[in-house]
């Protein structure tokens, strides 16, 4: 136990270094941009004495570590800084806008985690046969298929032709209207979870194999435990290690692809706030959201570390 607490301690050690570190990448990064944030929050018309206010009272003339350092103490508070002509909240935004994010990328996780799973259990129980032929094909099939391009099929086809589910339009609340939720989110999140789907499928099969190959799978049959108690108690558990990891790494993929089709179903989320500070150079806008992104995505994968411990022991006695 205090093996576990130690290595989880160290874990959560790093995760403030880590952030700190996204901080200054990103604020460094952003601030090369060529693109003065006074004339895209004030517009073409502005005069130079407007900008340069602007400026003064942003405090955009003021060396780049003071800029840091006022960034970070906004950071802390919540405060991201302001965008557009009428100085809209970065924060407020990025607070409407990341949970949609996060819930397509979860219910393409989750899409994806269950089938790939399932198929993957399957293709090695019945290996060299043909439901693991058929399933491995399925599979190429899958990690060969873009996301977006498997998006505008299913807009062409449960859109526009069968008028099944909706291609655009308001995101119902989950817990106030379940199906409209559901209906909003069926085709992106199975457009997300396809590609995951075929990759993991073929990581979990062959964990699976490597595990039923083991001499501790024969010792337990001879032992006359059934198949499929060997199989539930401990070659599941071992199995799933290494597919565990990589999800880790896959979900901050999700969340990347999530914002792509946010765009192509028009849903209000991070893809759509970081194109629309793209198109009219909002910079702190573009700043924030990359930042709470890449944050996310260290968060998550911090978590999947703890798991990863918690699901194999013999890390724990290292």
């Amino acid at each position: 136990m205090n093996n576990l607490l130690r290595l989880i301690g160290n874990r959560l050690l790093w995760l403030p270094i880590m952030v700190f570190g996204v901080t200054v990448l990103v604020f460094f990064l952003m601030s090369l941009s060529p693109i003065d944030p006074a004339f895209s929050a004030l517009g073409e018309n502005a005069s130079p004495d407007q900008l340069e206010a602007y400026r003064v009272e942003h405090g955009l003339n003021d060396p780049l570590i003071v800029r840091y350092g006022d960034y970070m103490a906004g950071f802390f508070h919540g405060d991201l800084g302001t965008f557009g002509p009428s100085n809209q909240s970065v924060s407020a935004r990025i607070a409407t806008a990341l949970p949609i994010t996060l819930q397509l990328g979860f219910f393409g996780f989750i899409i994806a985690i269950v089938a790939s799973a399932i198929l993957g259990v399957v293709s090695a129980l019945y290996r060299d046969r043909w439901p693991d032929q058929v399933i491995r094909i399925f599979s190429i099939a899958c990690i060969a298929t873009p996301s977006f391009w498997l998006s505008v099929l299913f807009i062409l086809l449960f859109s526009s032709t069968l008028h099944l589910l909706p291609a655009s339009g308001a995101l119902p609340a989950l817990t106030q209207d379940p199906g409209g939720w559901l209906a909003r989110m069926a085709m992106p999140g199975i457009a997300l979870a396809v590609p995951l789907t075929g990759q993991m499928t073929r990581i979990i099969r062959t964990s699976m194999v490597e595990e039923l190959d083991k001499d501790y799978v024969r010792t337990a049959r001879g032992f006359g435990i059934p198949y499929g108690t060997v199989v539930a108690r401990n070659v599941l558990r071992n199995a799933l290690i290494t597919p565990v990891t990589v999800l880790g790494l896959k979900f901050g993929y999700m969340i990347g692809g999530a914002v792509v089709l946010e765009v192509i179903f028009a849903l209000p989320g991070m893809g759509m706030a970081i194109v629309s500070g793209v198109t009219s150079n909002y910079v702190m806008l573009v700043q924030g959201v990359v930042l709470v992104v890449a944050i996310t995505f260290i968060i998550v994968n911090v978590i999947v570390d703890m798991l990863y411990i918690l699901i194999d022991p013999r890390i724990r006695t290292v």
